[in-house]
């Protein structure tokens, strides 16, 4: 069976891998580049005139 001490140690090593693993979570997404031009792309196509005409209503 598992005692206090082995348990003690295994919470704090799963507590201490969670901690990393936020932290290099955070330090990804503030590094990663953003896709800008692939939405303003995208925005344009969608923003194309199609050829309706809202005047008269």
């Amino acid at each position: 069976m598992i005692t206090d001490d082995e348990l003690h140690r295994l919470a704090v090593f799963l507590g201490s891998c969670a901690m990393m693993m936020i932290v290099l979570y955070h330090f990804l997404e503030v590094n990663a580049k953003d896709d800008d031009e692939e939405v303003d792309v995208k925005n344009n196509n969608s923003k194309q005139s199609t050829g309706a005409s809202s005047a008269g209503c």
